[in-house]
This record gives C-alpha cells, sequence and structure tokens, in this order.
C-alpha cells in the first residue's frame, strides 16, 4: 500500500530520523544492521606435492667409512676427530687422504648435509710388537724430539732418512723438562698433553719402513715431576728445599724410589708399545752447581753408598724388568767419562765398567765441539777425527769382555766448528766404525739432518768402508690401511 497525504509524509520523516540518531550514538547498532563476511574454508585450489629429497647415493668403498657433515664442519676438524680410527699417522696426512677420497672437494669448510667419505679406517686398534735384534745390530739412527716425530714434518724427516739409508730412529718418551709424550697413567704424572696419541701406531709405522724404533727418556732430570712433587728433587743442604743446579729446579733424586719406579714404569710402557729399544739419557747425578750443598736419599739409607753405587744398583734393576719385554736397553753416557776421572765419577757416578754389566748398548755423546779444553786442541770441535778416535779407544778398552756394545751418539750440528759439512759427518763415521764403533746415532736438537742426508749416499756408495749395512729381516714391511671397513657408523664430530 503507498502512502498518500500529509500525515503519512510525517511519520515516514520521524521513523528516518530515529534511525539516523540510533547509527550515530551506537555504531554497533549500525554494524549489527549489515552482515559479516565469514570464510568457511580455505580455497580448494589443488596442492602441488613437494618434490622428496634426493637420496644419499656416495657408498664407502672398502676399508672406509661415509660420515655426513654438520653445520660448521671443517676437512682439519673431521679428520683430527677420526684420527685415532685410522691408520693414519698425523690429521694433517688424514686430511690430505679425505680430499682425496673425495675429489669433488673445494676450500677448507664442509656443507651441513655433504657426505663424507673417511678412508684407511681400522677394523680394530693397532697392536704392536717388538722386533727382536742382536745388540750389534748396526744402528743408524737419527734423533727425533717428540713433538716433531709425531708431526707431519717428523714423518717427512723419518722417510728421507730411510731413503738415504737410516735404518732406525730416536724420539722422546721423556725429555729433560719432565714432559711425557705418550698416554701414561701414573699418580706421579697427572694429566699431561700426548704427542704421541697413538705409540702402537707410530711403531708400527717404523716397522713397516724396516726401522728400529729407540723411545728416549731421560731419566732423572726432570723439570716437570721436580715442580709439581719437590720431595723427590734433590735437596739443598742449606735450606732443606729442592736445590738448584745454577738457579735451576731440575734435577730429581737418582737415589729416590718412588723416581725410579716412576722411570722404569714408563719405560715399560714404551716396551709393551712395540719399542725395540729403550734408551736410557740423563742417568746419573748433576755434574754442576754447589756439589756440597745437594743431599741424597742414600745418604741416609746407605751411607756407605757412592753415586756410583746407586746409578748400578738402579741399573740392575731395570735392566732385570725391562729385558724381558725383549726390548733392547742403550745408555747415553758423557763422552768425558771414557777418561774416568775421579772427578768427574765422583759428581755424575757413571761407572762405565759397571754400567755395562746392565745393559745392551752404550751411546757416548762424543761431539767433537764439547771436548773443550783437552788435549791442548784450542778448537776441538775442527778435531772430529782426533777426538772420536781418542774416545772410541778409550771405551773399547774399559769395556772389554763385557760384551756391551759401543754405538756412539756424532755431530750433527754446527756448535763451535768452522768445518761442519758432509765430509765432517762422513769423518766421524769412518773414525768410529775404525775405532770398534757398530752403528752411530746423529744428534741436532732442531732435528735438521741436511748434512747427513747428503753424506749417506757417498758413504752408501763405499760399500762397506763407512758401515756395514745392515737391514731389519724379520718381515714386518706392512701396510696400515686394512681391507675392509668395521661394520660400525661413525659418531658426529663434536663442535
Amino acid at each position: 500500500m503507498r502512502p498518500s497525504g500529509p500525515a503519512s509524509l510525517a511519520a515516514i520523516l520521524f521513523l528516518s530520523l530515529n534511525l539516523a540518531f540510533l547509527a550515530v550514538v551506537s555504531p554497533a547498532f549500525a554494524q549489527s544492521t549489515h552482515p559479516k563476511l565469514l570464510r568457511t574454508s580455505r580455497p580448494s585450489t589443488p596442492l602441488v606435492p613437494k618434490a622428496p629429497e634426493p637420496a644419499l647415493t656416495t657408498v664407502a668403498p672398502p676399508g672406509s667409512a661415509l660420515y655426513v657433515a654438520k653445520r660448521g664442519d671443517s676437512i682439519p676438524l673431521v679428520a683430527r676427530h677420526y684420527l685415532s680410527q685410522t691408520s693414519y699417522l698425523t690429521s694433517g696426512e688424514l686430511s690430505e687422504a679425505i680430499r682425496s677420497a673425495n675429489a669433488d672437494f673445494k676450500g677448507t669448510f664442509l656443507k651441513a648435509g655433504q657426505p663424507v667419505i673417511i678412508p684407511g679406517l681400522l677394523p680394530m686398534p693397532i697392536v704392536e710388537k717388538s722386533v727382536p735384534v742382536q745388540r750389534d745390530f748396526e744402528v743408524r739412527a737419527v734423533y727425533l724430539t717428540g713433538i716433531m716425530a709425531a708431526s707431519d714434518r717428523g714423518i717427512r724427516i723419518i722417510r728421507r732418512w730411510r731413503e738415504v739409508g737410516g735404518n732406525a730412529v730416536v724420539f722422546d718418551i721423556k725429555d729433560s723438562d719432565g714432559s711425557v709424550t705418550i698416554p701414561f697413567d701414573h699418580p706421579l704424572l697427572g694429566a699431561h698433553r700426548s704427542a704421541f696419541h697413538d705409540l702402537p701406531k707410530f711403531v708400527h709405522f717404523l716397522h713397516s719402513q724396516n726401522m728400529h724404533a729407540i723411545a728416549r727418556i731421560a731419566i732423572f732430570r726432570d723439570q716437570r715431576l721436580v715442580e709439581t712433587h719437590p720431595e723427590l728433587a734433590v735437596k739443598s743442604h742449606k735450606t732443606g728445599q729442592a736445590w738448584r743446579e745454577n738457579g735451576k729446579l731440575v734435577w730429581t733424586d737418582p737415589s729416590q724410589p718412588k723416581v725410579q719406579e716412576y722411570d722404569i714404569a714408563l719405560a715399560k710402557k714404551a716396551a709393551e708399545a712395540g719399542a725395540d729399544e729403550i734408551q736410557f739419557d740423563y742417568v746419573r747425578f748433576p755434574a754442576e752447581g754447589d756439589q756440597k750443598d745437594a743431599t741424597f736419599y742414600f745418604q741416609a739409607e746407605h751411607p756407605e753408598w757412592h753415586r756410583s753405587d746407586v746409578i748400578a744398583d738402579f741399573l740392575k734393576h731395570a735392566y732385570a724388568e725391562l729385558h724381558p719385554t725383549g726390548a733392547l736397553l742403550s745408555l747415553d753416557v758423557f763422552g768425558i767419562m771414557a777418561w774416568q776421572r775421579s772427578v768427574d765419577l765422583a759428581h755424575t757416578g757413571q761407572d762405565i765398567v759397571r754400567m755395562a754389566k746392565y745393559c745392551d748398548v752404550l751411546s757416548p755423546m762424543i761431539y767433537p765441539s764439547h771436548f773443550f779444553g783437552m788435549d791442548g786442541i784450542a778448537r776441538p770441535g775442527d778435531a772430529p777425527e782426533h777426538f772420536i778416535g781418542v774416545s772410541m779407544e778409550r771405551f773399547e778398552k774399559i769395556t772389554k769382555g763385557s760384551g756391551v756394545v759401543i754405538r756412539p751418539w756424532l755431530q750433527a750440528f754446527r756448535w763451535k766448528t768452522k768445518t761442519y759439512s758432509p765430509k765432517y759427518i762422513e769423518v766421524q763415521v769412518l773414525t768410529a766404525k775404525n775405532k770398534g764403533g757398530i752403528g752411530f746415532l746423529f744428534w741436532n736438537a732442531a732435528n735438521d739432518y741436511s748434512k747427513p742426508y747428503a753424506a749417506m749416499p757417498e758413504m752408501i756408495a763405499a760399500k762397506g768402508q763407512y758401515f756395514r749395512g745392515d737391514e731389519l729381516t724379520s718381515g714386518t714391511r706392512a701396510s696400515l690401511v686394512p681391507t675392509a671397513a668395521p661394520d660400525v657408523a661413525l659418531a658426529p664430530v663434536r663442535p
């Protein structure tokens, strides 16, 4: 029905005004008068299926295993972590092997999820045994510190020495600062960092090169033990405290039973790891400093003893402990002891005649440069033929009939000589051999053997003039790399 007339118009106007008023004063009312848009479901657009992750297709060849890199991994980090499980001696060697086994690797860092082949995995830890040789086996050796021998550079030195005709290496198990280079659990030592994380593996490497392994131990000169256990040090008569040699705390008491037992235990540990020979250095009393102020354990326990009695008694006990292991025992002694002067014997306790009864090899340190003030020669370092000749003659004479082998330490350094050269090396070797020596050891504290490297080919070419050329013939040459990998998964590298 349509409205008509003034009354109807008035009513319509009144209603409109009221509705407008309510909309202004009550927005909720206004909103309630309009429908809300509510989404009841997502659009029905068809979903595109996500592509599956690509399957890991890298397969580890026999003798290796597969590792999946984590965030932050690098090749050196992975190599350090898995070194103990592989045949490789250093993390540097393993890093290079990882690069070779994974030809697509570029750079140092790895991507998360990247497959990494770890080569040279060992099926089980190396267990190595000493290779028995006669005491007169002709050793041709160089000396390496423990840290050097366990490094990439040390491995290169060993291989180079073998290439030029060497057949042995002397390496530190304990140096005169007291640092022990192998894992060794002993209450006197405590926690320490080891240069050799796996000594049997290192010795196996030497054996694989047909090389004689000689583990050197600095016996009574032990700075670490003196500092951590001052009760085991030589005592000062004046103060009752640890005695100092020229101001330094370095000497344990050679007559202290705990010190002796500690050194013998370390020697047996090295022999059990496969070392073919244990070499005792600093097997003596201190020779310098205020000797009258130094007091020792034996002076109260065995007042009738002299220093030489202590050394002989220690060696008798040590030889009895080590001989059953199959390892030889060699002793480093002062070259000057060949003269058997009473003052030297009273200070050092190195009675050569008695020491020869309790070892297989004596190695006098007959470096020409160290004979200053002897035989009226102003520059002894430039007279190697004289001093090595006289020393060897004397050592042969005083040990005659003992059966001990004289294998000298020879000078492979330039100190106090103007004539150091490959020829200098040759003169020493020839003189020592002609005077009864069997084999030789070269000493260079920095492990620089450039002159012996140069001299060896000429000496070999002389066919027996300089040395016999003994070689190990035990058939120990072998590869550390296993033929099959153990059936185990590699754990992730810890950050």
